[in-house]
């Protein structure tokens, strides 16, 4: 197998729908606020500002690794409910929210669809990438459910923040 096989299965393309109780604009005024992702959302561990636009942040899900990423943002728009980051460090892509709001009239009801791309780039990831690749898609499966129960419980939590 060449070397461009082997990087063709370290790349993932991730997408997650979260439906949620909570108007769009309560579910996007949370998950504009990275730095609070540790408060509801329990793998991400730590999440550090470098500048207005860029962070670092700690990621472990249930494997037994950690990922280090800086994220920097490109686009916020409140108003198409998107946030967009580019992503560096043990993975490098981008990942992107898009929230709307959810049935005919949104009743107070959101859908937050999460787009991933990225390449791994952490060293012993890439050399476990074609063995490994169902269980680090797993991985990531089992955090974004905890990511959407977590962000459901926060907004349950705190009904009248937006």
């Amino acid at each position: 197998m060449d070397l461009s096989s082997w990087d063709r299965w370290s790349r993932y393309r991730f997408r997650s729908v979260w439906d949620l109780d909570a108007a769009p604009a309560r579910v996007y005024a949370v998950l504009e606020q990275p730095g609070e992702y540790p408060a509801w959302w329990p793998q991400i561990r730590r999440v550090r500002p470098v500048d207005e636009r860029t962070g670092t942040a700690l990621v472990r899900s249930v494997l037994p690794y950690a990922l280090h990423v800086t994220a920097t943002e490109l686009l916020r728009d409140p108003g198409r409910g998107v946030l967009e980051v580019a992503l560096r460090g043990d993975i490098e892509g981008w990942a992107r929210w898009t929230v709307r709001a959810r049935g005919a009239a949104g009743g107070g009801r959101s859908r937050a669809l999460y787009e991933q791309e990225v390449e791994v780039r952490r060293p012993l990831m890439r050399r476990l990438a074609l063995p490994g690749r169902p269980v680090f898609q797993l991985n990531h499966a089992l955090m974004m459910r905890a990511g959407q129960r977590g962000l459901a419980a926060r907004l349950a939590a705190f009904p009248e923040a937006v």
